[in-house]
């Protein structure tokens, strides 16, 4: 069968590909069993077992595809799934080594057209700019691609020099609203410190941003929150919940350093506009108190929830705010079931739920080459 793309070098939206909203209808979600422990020093061993948790309510919705190092690391994850009840007829594991677990980054990010033809966005990973090992997981989308026999597409530039540059681009610095809007940040994307694309242009990105998957409005936003190791993803502060409607942080207390980042966030929202020029319907999400262990500020927000098939996990801190998020999501999500998964130890690997999962669109149609 063909794969919706009648050559190379016809670009996804001009065949009118786009990427999904996260909350359309998935045929999976894509994890990585955690491995490195030293990406939870002191508290690894809890995080399989959160692990377990997060795939047994995936799994009563959708297909749930984990990737694992290889046969012992399989075994050893199918008999903590089966201690924790998961639905093992919907799991499927993949024997891909990875340096770490964080699949809404390294994973492949998938358009889909209106016939229902899905293909996969190859975009360059390389560990947020900031840690050596990245090979491993720079490859998870090509696997994707070969298991499905899906065309991989990847988005480069054309630098000033004449050089051909491949895109750096992680899932959890975007979101969108699968029509054709997109939030992000300027830190994360366009400054000088987070040197994931040095030397391309506000306009190129967008542009590829537009070709690669369908955005044609960017609202940029200023800055993520504080204890963000990835120099400011917008899934930890802004995201979308409805075509029209976006879910924000705030922090009321002055004295936190949040508060003026996501006042300003707050600002830039309140001035964006829909396609068809309304304004955006506003719900603002409290942050939890400051988790610290260890002396370091960790990137705990409700706002790294995660929307799944019929389904919304929901970071938890054991703070006073964790009830007040969860209603709040609830009221957003009137037809879904939103759940609240403890996330302290898991947060100290950096991210939480948002940051862990990667889904895969619904399809009406398989692509093959």
């Amino acid at each position: 069968m063909g794969n919706g793309l009648e050559s190379p070098a016809q670009l996804p939206f001009e065949l009118g590909y786009r990427m999904p909203a996260e909350w359309e209808r998935h045929e999976g979600t894509w994890l990585g069993w955690p491995h490195n422990a030293t990406d939870w020093p002191g508290k690894f061993a809890a995080i399989p077992w959160v692990y377990a948790e997060i795939v047994r309510l995936l799994s009563r919705n959708e297909n749930v595809h984990i990737l694992v190092h290889g046969e012992a690391q399989e075994k050893r994850a199918i008999s903590i799934l089966k201690q924790a009840a998961a639905n093992l007829a919907n799991v499927s594991f993949h024997r891909w080594p990875t340096n770490r677990v964080w699949l809404r980054d390294s994973g492949p990010i998938f358009v889909k057209n209106v016939a229902g033809n899905l293909a996969i966005t190859n975009w360059k990973f390389n560990a947020w700019a900031k840690y050596g090992d990245w090979q491993l997981d720079d490859q998870v989308p090509d696997h994707v691609a070969k298991l499905y026999g899906q065309r991989q597409l990847q988005p480069t530039v054309r630098l000033a020099d004449g050089q051909e540059h491949r895109l750096v681009l992680e899932g959890g610095s975007i979101d969108v609203n699968g029509a054709g809007t997109m939030i992000t940040t300027e830190e994360c994307l366009l400054s000088e410190i987070q040197q994931r694309n040095p030397g391309v242009s506000r306009e190129q990105l967008e542009l590829a941003l537009r070709d690669y998957l369908g955005i044609e409005q960017v609202i940029w936003l200023d800055r993520g929150i504080v204890g963000d190791d990835t120099h400011g993803h917008v899934d930890d502060c802004s995201r979308f919940v409805g075509p029209e409607t976006i879910v924000t942080a705030i922090e009321p207390d002055a004295n936190d350093p949040n508060h003026e980042l996501l006042a300003e966030n707050m600002r830039r929202l309140k001035g964006a506009r829909t396609l068809d020029g309304k304004q955006f319907n506003l719900v603002e999400l409290p942050m939890p108190q400051p988790v610290v262990f260890r002396g370091q500020r960790l990137p705990a927000s409700y706002a790294n929830f995660y929307i799944a098939n019929g389904l919304v996990l929901v970071p938890t801190f054991h703070d006073k705010n964790d009830r007040v998020a969860l209603n709040i999501l609830a009221d957003v999500f009137p037809d879904r079931e939103v759940i609240g998964i403890h996330s302290v130890d898991l947060v100290w690997g950096l991210g939480t739920l948002h940051c862990m999962t990667q889904q895969q669109p619904a399809q009406e149609i398989l692509i093959s080459s």
